[in-house]
Order: C-alpha cells, then sequence, then structure tokens
C-alpha cells in the first residue's frame, strides 16, 4: 500500500490543481475495498477513504479507470476527491430505501423554497461547513440513479449530484458530469470558489449557486435543454437572506442540446419545444434569480456563447436587490424566445413584510443574438424584455454596441395588445406570450441609455422596433433598426425626458413629457 501511494503522489503531481494539495498523501479508493465494476456499491470504502485522509489532516482521495457505484459520500475538510482520466463515479440507484442519506429538517422550505433548494444532503456527493475542498481530474460524475425531480416520499432517494453547505474554499476543475438529477451543483452559502474547465450535460439545472460570494467560473461547457443551465440565486435556504456577490463568469459556453449530448459530441436536436415552464421547453439559459431574497450585486459575465438557448435572464421577485451587473462579449444562435430579459416584479415569496426590491446599474455591451424567437409557441416575444412593475422602475440601464436578428413575423394586431403587469407571478418571458415591439421592450424605467443598436428581422414585422411605456429619462443614439413600410420605430406611452439622435428612419428629437407618440 506504501508503494501504491508514493507511486500516486507522484503521478498527481502535474494533474492537482495547487502545490498545496500535490504535497498531500494519496488515499487510492480500491486500498479500502473499492470495487469499479459497475456492481459493487462502494459507499462505505469511498468514504472510509475519506475518513483516514481527515484523520491524518487531509489529503486526496484517488479514484483510478473503473465504474464506481455509491450512495452518498461525505467530503471532509482538506480533501480532494481526485477522479482520473477513466473514472466513473456512478449515482446508483436506492433500493428498498437503503440509498442516499435522508434530507434534513429545514423549516424553511414549505414556506418560501422549493424542495431543491432546501436540501443538501440526499446528494451523491455532500459537504457542510467545510474549507479547503476540491473535485479535479478528468474523470466523470454520473447521476444514473438520481431523480430529476424531487421524490422525498422515496426513502433513500437521491436529487443531486454535488451538494455543498456553508462551505470555503472550494474548487472543482476538469471534471464532467453526466445527468446531475435536479442540480449537477447546488452550492449555498459557500465563499471563494473556483469552478473550471467542467464539462456538464444536466438533466434540469447544471450549476446553482446560491447565496454565495466570491465565485469564478471560467470556461466550463454547460448543457442544459430543459432549465436553467448556470443559474445565480439568491434564496432562502439557509434561514435568512445572504446577498450573491462578486461573481466572475468568463469564457462559457451555455447550450440547450438534446440530454447527454454534449458529453457523447453528438450535439443532437431532436427534443421539440413544448409549453415552457413545464420541463417541456429548451431552456439551456444563464439566470440571476428567480429566488432572490438576498438579491445580487457586483456580477461580471463576459465572453459567453450561447446556442440554441433562452439567453439570459435578470430578475429579483422577492424583494432583493440586483446591482451592479455587467454582460460583455456574449454571443448567441438560434434563441427559442427573448435573448435578455430584466424583470423587477413582487412575487415576494419570503417572510411576512418582505419590501418589494430594486433593480439599477446594469450594462450590456458587445451583444450579438442572431436567429431569434419563432420555435416556440410564443414566437412575437422580440428581441428585449425590460419590465419593472408600477412604482418600482427599473433604474440606469445601459445597452451599447448590441445586434439582435430576429424570426419576427407579426402583424399590425400585436402593437395593439395590452401587456398585462403580472405584478405577483413567476418572471419568465412566455407568460407574456407576445409583445407590441419586434426589437425591445421597456416599461417602468428609468435612466434609460440605447447606444449602436442593430436590429433586424428575417420576416416582414409590422410592429415597431422600440415601445417605451412609463420610461423615463431615455436616450437613442446611433440605432440602425428595420422597419415596416407602415411601421413607426418608436410607441411612446408616458414618456419623459426622451431623446433620439441618428436613428434610422427618425428625425433627431428631444422630447421633454409625452403622454403617447409615434416617431
Amino acid at each position: 500500500m506504501i508503494n501504491r501511494k508514493i507511486a500516486l503522489t507522484f503521478l498527481l503531481l502535474g494533474s492537482l490543481i495547487a502545490g498545496s494539495f500535490a504535497q498531500q498523501t494519496v488515499y487510492n479508493v480500491l486500498d479500502y475495498g473499492a470495487r469499479g465494476d459497475d456492481k459493487t456499491n462502494n459507499t462505505r470504502a469511498i468514504n472510509a477513504a475519506i475518513e483516514a485522509a481527515a484523520k491524518n489532516g487531509g489529503g486526496t482521495v484517488y479514484f483510478p479507470a473503473g465504474s464506481f457505484l455509491s450512495y452518498t459520500i461525505h467530503l471532509r475538510s482538506n480533501i480532494t476527491l481526485h477522479l482520473d482520466q477513466g473514472a466513473v463515479l456512478i449515482g446508483d440507484k436506492e433500493v428498498n430505501g437503503v440509498g442516499y442519506d435522508l434530507p434534513e429538517d429545514n423549516a424553511w422550505y414549505k414556506k418560501f423554497q422549493d424542495f431543491g433548494h432546501s436540501y443538501w444532503k440526499n446528494s451523491l456527493i455532500y459537504g457542510d461547513s467545510l474549507h479547503n475542498i476540491a473535485i479535479t481530474g478528468h474523470g466523470m460524475i454520473w447521476g444514473r440513479g438520481l431523480y430529476t425531480y424531487d421524490k422525498p416520499e422515496i426513502k433513500g432517494s437521491g436529487n443531486k449530484a454535488i451538494s455543498l453547505k456553508n462551505c470555503h474554499n472550494v474548487t472543482i476543475q476538469d471534471i464532467s458530469i453526466l445527468h446531475g438529477g435536479h442540480f449537477c451543483l447546488l452550492a449555498t452559502g459557500v465563499d471563494n470558489m473556483i469552478i473550471d474547465n467542467v464539462r456538464a450535460d444536466a438533466d434540469r439545472d447544471a450549476f446553482d449557486i446560491d447565496c454565495c460570494k466570491n465565485v469564478t467560473i471560467s470556461n466550463c461547457f454547460i448543457n442544459s435543454p430543459t432549465d436553467d443551465g448556470l443559474c445565480l440565486k439568491s434564496s432562502f435556504g439557509l434561514g435568512y437572506a445572504r446577498v450573491t456577490e462578486n461573481i466572475t463568469i468568463t469564457n462559457c459556453q451555455i447550450y440547450g442540446y438534446d440530454h447527454g449530448t454534449l458529453l457523447d459530441g453528438t450535439f443532437k436536436t431532436e427534443f421539440k419545444d413544448e409549453q415552457p415552464g413545464a420541463g417541456h421547453c429548451i431552456t439551456g439559459r444563464l439566470k440571476l434569480g428567480t429566488e432572490s431574497n438576498g438579491g445580487f450585486r457586483n456580477i461580471a459575465i463576459s465572453n459567453c456563447v450561447f446556442e440554441r438557448s433562452r439567453g439570459i435572464c435578470i430578475e429579483t421577485a422577492d424583494g432583493g436587490a440586483i446591482e451592479d451587473i455587467t454582460l460583455s462579449n456574449i454571443t448567441m444562435r438560434d434563441v427559442p424566445d427573448t435573448p435578455f430579459f430584466i424583470r423587477l416584479n413582487a412575487r415576494l415569496r419570503g417572510p411576512e413584510g418582505t419590501p418589494v426590491g430594486v433593480c439599477r446599474r446594469i450594462t450590456i455591451t458587445h451583444f450579438n443574438a442572431y436567429d431569434v424567437g419563432g420555435r416556440t409557441k410564443f414566437p412575437e416575444l422580440g428581441a428585449a424584455m425590460v419590465m419593472g412593475i408600477p412604482g418600482h422602475s427599473i433604474e440606469d440601464l445601459t445597452l451599447n454596441n448590441i445586434r439582435i436578428v430576429c424570426r419576427a413575423g407579426a402583424t399590425k394586431k400585436a402593437i395593439d395588445r395590452e401587456v398585462p403587469e403580472h405584478v405577483d407571478m413567476y418572471p419568465d418571458p412566455y407568460r407574456w406570450s407576445s409583445m407590441p415591439s419586434y426589437g425591445m421592450y421597456f416599461r417602468h424605467v428609468k435612466g434609460l441609455k440605447v447606444n449602436e443598436v442593430v436590429l433586424r428581422y428575417m420576416n416582414r414585422d409590422e410592429r415597431p422596433a422600440f415601445v417605451l411605456e412609463d420610461v423615463h429619462d431615455a436616450e437613442f443614439n446611433h440605432i440602425d433598426a428595420q422597419q415596416g413600410d407602415q411601421a413607426p420605430q418608436f410607441i411612446l406611452k408616458n414618456v419623459s425626458g426622451f431623446s433620439a439622435f441618428r436613428v434610422r428612419g427618425v428625425k433627431d428629437v428631444t422630447l421633454s413629457k409625452v403622454k403617447e407618440k409615434k416617431l
């Protein structure tokens, strides 16, 4: 055993993520009775290796090539799980109530939370209140026996690949995750976390980053056809509201291809859009929200590519503040409905007296989306939707260097449609079904700057490029928007402090106050 440990230590020197980990002792799961035969359940052996490492101050728990079945694995502080090339950690199926750890008691679930965001123990890999932990290597985590939807009535069932709660100094690097159940990763109250070069082919959400601080997500490939790919949340799962802040997301690719076809390289598109909101809609998006009790601030998203994806949603529904958000160098292709959706509303799922949140200081720059809309049951949503609610405006929004090409094809009938407020509903674009503009719709916004924007449609559309309702202090500069023969560029309703310069088809204009006007 000693010789094997020494050999493995040298083997891993070049592949582990940091020198501190590289110097630690290696604990091979085979030495503790594990068998990579896709038949033996290795829960006890794997946890025994982890406990042995923990008793000695930490180390690397090593999985060689093989298929290792397991139920809940309990991480410990100062532990690295390293899955070598060819190693597959498989979530086993529960049998007669024997399986994963039972969900812990969480009083907040029935009040303010969905089941999935409220429990952590019923997972393949679980850690609570830990520090200096890592999951690395070029192997795979396969949630074969995990449930995609919550099954609390089935004793021993598991529904997450990795769940971490109240941890700090965490690294997840180089691994692949296939069929992660409800979440490939649920991280709640986790600070100082790096997720790098991870390939996730998800059943539902890939990464849920909830109530976390100081997180970098980079160089990841995420496929999530029927739910959100990368989701920042700020829930009440910890029993109190905690802000999600200081988050960097960069150099990632997010898709909505068929399940499992990212990792096998086939990128299939046989799954078709049906009714959104019921697990039957191509999704694969990046979202802030919907759980937003603690709010979001200081978020930077850059150099990301989206394909067959519903784009980006920025939402506060449960009283939190969204502040200081930047999106830059974003490219999208084949967007089922709306490339970006910004929403402030008042679902207010939280303690009694929770106030309506705020949404301010958002910048979107160098954003390109091609082939937008037309594949869902709601093809008339338009290129962008930005909406507050009466008395609560989205503030200080800047859109710069935007190019969007829509399928479009709506008639004038859509112009006259009264757009519902949906003040307390779950915020999702499909709830509006159609919009009065093929381009950008703004309602309840204060402080809007739109610069260097190009809008095009593939099919003739009689709607205007822009509709503004209850918008104040709005500047439009250098706008090149395709325009139907009888369609205006702008419809303004209850607008003040409006200016438009160098807008295609519109003379330069400044308006102090407008009740209703077409330009």
